[in-house]
Order: structure tokens, then sequence, then C-alpha cells
């Protein structure tokens, strides 16, 4: 296990980490997110013991990172990192797999049969003579983790492993990243600002903003139970309204946000002013033919006007107006169906149990 106490870090006065506090489970892959710059590169290194904390330090099974050359190295020496952009030395592939190794002093003949493992592992097979320089950007990420997995670290560390590849490739590496991690019990620790990714990916996540961890948990409780506005925005909730709780009849509630009232399941009593979030994915779409909405059992249902509509993978976002802003996201077959386009009259409708609802100060 490792555990991060308290490791803030700064450059020239700049605090890049301040007070972070996290622990990493054996055998779990462990998902960074935020924004750009907002220090998950920073955490890995000192994770890595690349870089040295400010303050805090880092405990490896117990151990205090904070030790001497020789014991830096030997922890260093049972992890592996791979950068946002991987290098590849000018010479083979099978060099480039092996240079952990060699310098690691393992005989001649291991080297061979764990470089030619890995690169099976990878599926680089046959590549060994290729020179690494000469490859794709997705072969010499596989062959950068093929290098790492080769030492069999006892915990990988991937700084946005997916940046700069297409999406096949990136599927082919998000494949890789799970088997090493069900195949060896490797504990992963990855950044990434790719939420499809660390919804695929993650065992839990710990979302980083402002040099800070703002939560941690598990897929549901970061995707549909964000903590506050700014996290909710991250990971793609729009529709943030605030309001007061009229009444609360055994945790199903009645909540006063403007002209609406909005049906939702919370324990927050009346009286308490209240954030209400609500995903795209979870609003249905019907159209208001004739101006009259289809049946339905949702009991929050809301009717407006569709301002925006944009492309969204093979998804439709779009924002509606119902005296307050809502996105929905539909498929593309849908939107067709149901001959949807800006200006068009639409009637939205959101389960009371999928709202979340946090409370605010007055």
């Amino acid at each position: 296990m490792i555990r991060i106490a308290g490791v803030s870090r700064e450059i020239r006065g700049e605090k890049i980490l301040d007070g972070i506090n996290l622990e990493i489970r054996d055998g779990e892959i462990f998902t960074l997110i935020g924004p750009s710059g907002s220090g998950k590169t920073s955490l890995i290194r000192i994770i890595d013991l690349l870089d040295v904390p400010t303050a805090g330090t880092i405990f490896f099974d117990g151990a205090d990172s904070a030790t001497s050359h020789s014991g830096r190295l030997a922890l260093r020496r049972r992890m592996a990192l791979v950068f946002q952009k991987p290098a590849v030395l000018n010479t083979t592939v099978a060099k480039n797999v092996a240079f952990g190794l060699v310098f690691r002093g393992v005989d001649g003949p291991e080297i061979e049969r764990r470089v030619e493992a890995a690169l099976n592992l990878v599926g680089l097979a046959g590549f060994s003579g290729r020179r690494a320089v000469t490859l794709s950007g997705g072969e010499i990420q596989r062959v950068v983790l093929a290098r790492a997995m080769v030492t069999e670290p006892e915990v990988l560390l991937l700084d946005e492993p997916t940046a700069n590849l297409d999406p096949v490739t990136s599927e082919l590496i998000e494949d890789l990243i799970i088997r090493f991690n069900r195949e060896f019990k490797t504990t992963i620790i990855l950044s990434t600002h790719d939420m499809v990714q660390g919804q695929r990916l993650a065992t839990r996540i710990g979302v980083i903003m402002n040099g800070k961890i703002a939560q941690v948990g598990d897929l549901h409780e970061i995707f549909y139970q964000p903590r506050g506005a700014e996290i909710a925005h991250f990971v793609g909730i729009d529709t943030i309204l605030h309001g007061i709780v009229e009444k609360n009849d055994r945790g199903h509630a009645i909540i006063s946000a403007g002209r609406s009232r909005i049906e939702a399941i919370t324990p927050i009593q009346p009286g308490r002013h209240v954030g209400i979030y609500i995903r795209p994915e979870e609003v249905t779409v019907s159209s208001l033919q004739g101006g009259v909405p289809a049946q339905s059992s949702v009991r929050n249902r809301f009717s407006g006007t569709i301002t925006r509509i944009a492309p969204f993978g093979p998804f439709i976002r779009m924002t509606v107006d119902c005296g307050f802003m809502m996105t929905a996201m539909i498929t593309r077959r849908s939107c067709e169906e149901l001959g949807l386009a800006v200006g068009s009259l639409v009637c939205l409708g959101v389960k009371a149990s999928s709202i979340h609802v946090l409370p605010e100060r007055p």
C-alpha cells in the first residue's frame, strides 16, 4: 500500500501541490483526474520519487521514502513510470525493452527470455530487431509499456498514457493496462483528463484540482455524487440549479428552484439551501408534437425549446431552455427519429432518484 501524507510541492514560490493525503491500495487501478495544470503529473513524479516534496512524505508498505539514496533507489526499483510523451533510444526494440534489466545486472539469457515475453505481452512479437524510432506512436507506446513491465514492477505509474494516440490505439493501450492489473496484480496509478477512460479503467478515482484532492471515490461517487459544482462541471454535469427544500416526506423532497418545483430523493430537511445536480444522460427527451407531451411516470417534467445541439461521439448533446438551462444527451438515431433541431419544442423528464442534492450555505 502507498500512503501519501501531507505532501506539498512548491516551485519558485508557486504551490503546485497543497497538503495531499491519499492512500493507494495494493492491486487497484487508481486514476487521477483533473484539469490541465491541476498537479496530476507533479504527484505522479513525487510518488515515483523522481521529485522531492517541499513538505510531507510517501510511505510504501509503511516504509518512509525519506531515507538514504540507496533506500530510495530500492523503492524506485519496485516501480515503473511511463511518461505522457514516451521516449525511446535510437536502437533496436529489444535493446529498448532490456534497458532496465541491464541496469539491474540481469544476465543475458534471462534478459532475452523476459524481453521476448514482454513483447509478446504487448502484441509486438517479431519487433525485436526493428529500430524503435521508426515505429508509429502507438507502437512506441507499447514498446515503452513493455520496457516498464519487463522489470516486473509492483507499481506502474502512467502519466496520460493515451494523450497523443488515436481512439483505436488508445483502446488497445487501455486493454493492456487492464490486463497488467488482472494478470500480474500490478498496482496501477494513472493520470488522465479523459473522462471515458477514467470511468473505464478505474477501481477508484481521485479528483485533483488546484493542487488539492477534491474528492476520492468509486465511479458512481465521482460521476453521480460529486461534492461540489467545480467537480460536477469537470465530470460532465452542466445542469446545476440552486433551491430551497420546501418539504421532505421520509426522504422524498420537494425543492423550490426559482419558478420550478423539483422532486428528489434526499435526507436534507426543509428550509435548507441546496444545489441540484442532473447528469445529461439521466434526462429523457420527447417531442412536444402539437404541444402535448408523451405519457410518462417520471415525476420531474419540464417543457422547453432547444437552443443548442452538438455532436458528442455517437450521441447528441442538447441544451434546452426550460426557464432554466438543462442539458440532455440522446443518441443520434433518437434525435433524427424525433426530428429535433434548434428551436424544437421538447419535454424533458428526470427521475427523482436520478437527481443529486447537496446542502449549500444560505
